[in-house]
């Protein structure tokens, strides 16, 4: 995926879009509004859906991939404890609307795995309102490290930083490949 994008990118005008959750206020939603007033028109949005149905479903998948990866490593999943880093719906805000993390949360949860969440920006009670989980304070001996949102406070840290909370052969995975070829001794995936 990131070598299309780089490639593409040596395109003048070429605008580089790259795979991640799509929550919110309004990137999420407004796509609802021009397909419900299409399909009264006639007319059936077939790419908008499909495109929402795909965003719709990348918490689920990120999740699926996360379980599959701790299982891979030869972990028990009913046991495993993985830390969610980030739960707003996108970088550097507090504003958890339509937060497709949540979505991750909930889809680790029917495995039965421990999630624990951690976010500089989000209010905890708001959390806990909104989608029945609040925030804890980092830990160590996680199974699965998901860097769900890529705030500024998580981009500088290293292999180091992460050998040192994950359980050996602990998966971390990069949702928006921050970390991408940065990472050389860890379990790593990305989108």
């Amino acid at each position: 995926t990131y070598d299309v994008l780089e490639a593409a990118g040596t395109k003048w005008n070429f605008l580089k879009f790259f795979p991640g959750l799509v929550g919110g206020h309004c990137i999420g939603v407004d796509p609802y509004y021009l397909t419900y007033k299409a399909e009264s028109l006639g007319y059936h949005a077939k790419i908008i859906n499909s495109g929402r149905f795909v965003n719709d479903s990348m918490g689920s998948y990120v999740a699926k991939n996360c379980v599959k990866k701790i299982i891979a490593a030869g972990k028990n999943i009913a046991k495993s404890k993985v830390l969610v880093m980030g739960a707003t719906f996108k970088e550097d805000v507090s504003d958890i609307r339509n937060s497709k993390v949540a979505d991750i949360i909930k889809e680790l949860k029917t495995y039965g795995v421990k999630v624990e969440v951690i976010d500089p920006h989000a209010d905890s009670a708001e959390l806990k309102h909104e989608y029945g989980f609040g925030l804890n304070k980092m830990g160590k001996g996680y199974d699965g490290v998901i860097v769900a949102v890529s705030h500024k406070e998580y981009t500088n840290h290293d292999e180091k930083f992460f050998k040192s909370i994950l359980s050996s052969n602990g998966i971390l995975v990069d949702i928006k490949g921050v970390y991408r070829n940065k990472l050389k001794g860890i379990n790593y995936w990305s989108l």
